[in-house]
């Protein structure tokens, strides 16, 4: 592995399966070890975001959730990607990790052309019910020695 290379970091929910399952299927079509990882509930990744002055971006640019949520909650809700010091979220973030995976997940990016507000109106609807449907553990996962290099 080039250490001196860029990486994506993606930020997700730490305790939701749904998430955690996400992260796994990543780690399993990363063959350019491109990815890092960090759950938002960790104290490295809210350093990093707050440094990035993400806390704040997010909870301005989230007009549509509850007024009473603080900025930290509200990014709970959906994957943060950082790339080439741009942050992407949400739908784009989605769909610009699925352009780097192995297979055929490359193809989902011809989604971009969605207008966003149409693809993330779609992604918070998952978003929501996360819990319900998968459900959530009691603590973020704890990476096997093999993954550890892979989060921050």
């Amino acid at each position: 592995m080039n250490e001196n290379r860029e990486h994506g970091m993606i930020f997700f929910d730490g305790i939701c399966n749904l998430c955690n399952h996400a992260v796994q299927f990543i780690i399993k079509r990363d063959q350019q070890d491109y990815f890092r990882f960090a759950a938002l509930q960790t104290e490295v990744a809210k350093a990093q975001l707050a440094v990035l002055n993400i806390e704040e971006k997010r909870a301005a640019s989230s007009k549509n959730q509850q007024a009473s949520l603080t900025a930290h909650e509200q990014q709970l809700n959906t994957i943060i990607l950082l790339e080439n010091g741009k942050m992407y979220d949400r739908s784009t973030a989605a769909l610009r990790i699925a352009r780097r995976l192995s297979g055929v997940w490359p193809l989902l990016y011809i989604f971009i052309i969605i207008p966003p507000f149409i693809r993330d109106f779609l992604y918070e609807l998952i978003s929501k019910k996360r819990y319900r449907i998968w459900g959530k553990q009691e603590s973020c996962m704890v990476p096997s020695a093999a993954l550890k290099s892979k989060f921050l």
